[in-house]
């Protein structure tokens, strides 16, 4: 096994805060969050605080970008914290301070970069550090991110594993443990012809991660990955996503099955196809974003339990998008589940077991072993309830309740009642 996989030896659990704080997130959002998180759900496994994009803009301030926005950074080309919205990062010490006391909470930090070099940096000719060559040789001016202004590509040469070696060794002294790098799952400028054009900067990530001598977990954004290239995902990343952004919306949630499925049997240890982030809580704080501004979740309680459901059993990686101090009981309660969190730790082999649908409306059966168990999925896609009656095709004599804790006795049958667009999930011994 690479040491990397061994970093993320079961899926990261964690918060990211783009769902609720868009591009305008500060200091002390970050720090609320993070001790929400060291004192409800430390306990159960959860442990990353992940700043997300826009943490070197000083004017960003809800979840839109500001095309060719000045962005704070240092002389070689490096993207440094804005200090009206980190004030720990004066002086040049980056995100340092920020990362010492979320490690004091027994936590562990991340962020967000993007693809390449900072297209001011370019436009300036910083040099590069450590380098004999500089941010304009290396920027490869028609690699550009179709929605966001501040970065160019980097050529396949040099000096772009130079720039890549340059901000890793800066990240790693930070004391960053996570990297959520965007613009390089897919590559959208380049979708009509070859939407995997940064295979090489995936590379270069992977080299400069792999020499930092600090354990840091990377991350791969946006989607949907090419199914294609499972297998150089799995040899340089430990986490990429199958979707673009996933929001509060039951139709985004639905096609997640087929994704799932498409994806099914390359989960492996520190290999995670990545579902998304969870958009429950309170979201959109700073402005409207796929639905109201500051509002609780869009989906229904039965709807919560098929995210959690299938994002579990599928081992998707989990990072929650609600603002953390605001976590309602409901809510905490699912994140709290014991027996959840441990099969999401401990089980294997997942897989559709059975999907009967007519024009997206029916029934979906998943399953995945356990330790010493199974687990069963079963999803009503319906928009009304239902009652199912359901035949195991391996032996089961009882049936644990996840999500209600309550157990009964089974002859190899189950007999449940589904809200419309919920979902029932077992422990099968």
């Amino acid at each position: 096994m690479s040491d990397f996989k061994k970093w993320a030896e079961t899926p990261p659990l964690g918060w990211n805060s783009w769902d609720c704080f868009g591009a305008a997130v500060n200091e002390k959002q970050l720090r609320e969050n993070a001790e929400y998180m060291a004192e409800y759900l430390k306990p159960y496994g959860w442990e990353y605080i992940v700043c997300d994009i826009q943490w070197y803009e000083p004017e960003a301030k809800d979840n839109d970008y500001n095309n060719f926005a000045p962005l704070t950074m240092d002389g070689y080309g490096r993207l440094m914290p804005a200090v009206n919205r980190f004030p720990s990062a004066k002086d040049g010490k980056g995100f340092k301070p920020l990362a010492d006391y979320i490690h004091s909470l027994g936590l562990k930090f991340g962020i967000h970069i993007m693809r390449g070099v900072p297209r001011q940096a370019a436009a300036a000719n910083c040099p590069v550090y450590n380098s004999v060559h500089t941010c304009r040789e290396i920027a490869h001016h028609f690699s550009v991110c179709s929605w966001n202004t501040d970065m160019y590509g980097l050529y396949n040469c040099e000096g772009a594993q130079d720039y890549y070696n340059s901000i890793i060794n800066m990240y790693a002294d930070w004391g960053v443990d996570f990297i959520k790098c965007d613009d390089i799952c897919v590559t959208e400028f380049r979708k009509w012809d070859n939407p995997y054009s940064a295979d090489y900067e995936i590379e270069m990530l992977r080299r400069a991660i792999d020499n930092c001598k600090r354990k840091i977990v990377l991350s791969l954004s946006p989607g949907p990955a090419p199914r294609d290239k499972a297998e150089h995902l799995k040899e340089n990343a430990n986490m990429w996503r199958l979707t673009g952004d996933f929001w509060d919306r039951w139709e985004p949630l639905h096609d997640m099955f087929s994704k799932c499925k498409e994806w099914e049997g390359v989960t492996d240890t520190g290999s995670y196809p990545d579902c998304d982030m969870l958009p429950i809580g309170r979201l959109s704080k700073n402005g409207t974003c796929h639905g109201p501004q500051n509002r609780k979740s869009q989906f229904t309680v039965p709807e919560h339990y098929t995210l959690m459901t299938l994002w579990g059993i599928f081992r998707s990686p989990l990072m929650i998008g609600g603002n953390l101090p605001e976590t309602d009981a409901f809510t905490l309660s699912l994140l709290t589940n014991a027996e959840y969190i441990k099969m999401h730790k401990t089980s294997f082999g997942a897989k559709e077991y059975l999907r009967n649908e007519t024009d997206g409306k029916g029934v979906i059966i998943w399953t995945a072993e356990g330790e010493g168990c199974k687990y069963l999925a079963v999803f009503n896609t319906d928009d009304k309830k239902q009652s199912r009656e359901i035949q195991l095709s391996f032996p089961a004599k009882h049936a644990f309740d996840i999500w209600e804790g309550t157990e009964q006795s089974v002859n190899n049958r189950i007999s449940c009642e589904i809200e419309a667009h919920g979902a029932k999930l077992y422990k099968l011994s």
